[in-house]
């Protein structure tokens, strides 16, 4: 069976099987919902193949397939609002967003770190695991901010909507309300997982670049980043595969699980129908009906 993944929206799900993507939204104005393909992008597609290598193309991949699928969930969610942000003003958003980002949780726990003498002159191994130590406080200092915003948190319950769809389709059965109720909302592969992954992965490799001037720190995390990914991204592919077959993989993924106690909720009943839309969406053959259905709600 096929790994299915997704991402959860504004008021709705994105699901991938492949090359396959579907968003499904709940419109606020009559409570339809909508189901939308969306393109995936074939540049690039031989270094998705590589070890290593692949976890950065993937990380792309998967924020630019991401922040289109949010922004065409907020125009199919608020069909009534006239106001669209553009390509442009998207781009300049994320990129201020991930400087913001990388100044919260790299910079700003180095300088923290840097500037306790005992610790800037020291060895590196102590120095790391206090600035990761300090990151990682950041990072959930951060989610339990974010989970207390009511927006926030129907996107976490959207969040648990989808894993639970996932685990219904994994199993093998039929995707009903009733059936994917009963699942957890927490799941090994999910991308918050990933991120404890990343926090963890980082210690040991800006381990490797020693306790040099403040500026060379920086220099080494800027560049060590796509080293971390890779390997962060080859733990979680591993840990997917092998969770149900060792127990300490199992063991190794509950911090993950852990984490995402705080960005998953219960769902309700009307949320898992969307996220069953969009996994049916991906997981089905498509039909003649379903394409022209696509082509008709893209034109409204």
């Amino acid at each position: 069976m096929a790994s299915v993944g997704g991402q959860a929206l504004i008021e709705g799900v994105m699901m991938q099987n492949g090359d396959r993507v579907a968003v499904a939204v709940r419109r606020t104005n009559d409570g339809q919902i909508v189901v939308r393909d969306l393109p995936t992008s074939k540049r690039l597609r031989k270094l998705g193949e590589i070890p290593f290598v692949r976890g950065l193309f993937r990380l792309y991949d998967m924020l630019s397939l991401g922040i289109r699928a949010l922004n065409m969930s907020a125009r199919i969610a608020f069909p009534d609002q006239e106001e669209e942000m553009t390509s442009g003003w998207g781009l300049v958003t994320f990129a201020l967003a991930i400087i913001i980002a990388i100044g919260a949780f790299v910079v700003l726990p180095l300088y923290i770190v840097n500037s306790i003498p005992s610790l800037r002159t020291g060895s590196s191994i102590p120095f790391n695991l206090v600035e990761g130590a300090i990151r990682i406080t950041f990072f959930l200092v951060y989610i339990i901010a974010i989970s207390r915003m009511k927006d926030i948190h129907r996107v976490f319950q959207y969040h648990g909507a989808e894993h639970k769809t996932v685990y219904t389709y994994e199993a093998g059965e039929e995707l009903t309300v009733e059936n994917a109720r009963k699942y957890t909302t927490l799941h090994p592969r999910c991308g918050t997982a990933f991120l404890m992954i990343v926090l963890v992965i980082s210690i040991l490799v800006f381990s490797l670049a020693g306790n040099p001037v403040l500026w060379l720190k920086i220099l080494s995390r800027l560049l060590l980043l796509p080293v971390v990914a890779g390997i962060s991204y080859e733990a979680l592919r591993f840990s997917g595969k092998e969770y149900d077959n060792h127990w300490w993989v199992r063991m190794l993924v509950k911090p993950g699980l852990w984490l995402q106690l705080l960005t998953t909720a219960e769902p309700t009943d009307d949320m898992l129908e969307v996220a069953i839309a969009s996994i049916k969406r991906v997981t089905e053959p498509a039909t003649p009906p379903q394409a022209e259905l696509a082509e008709e709600t893209e034109e409204s």
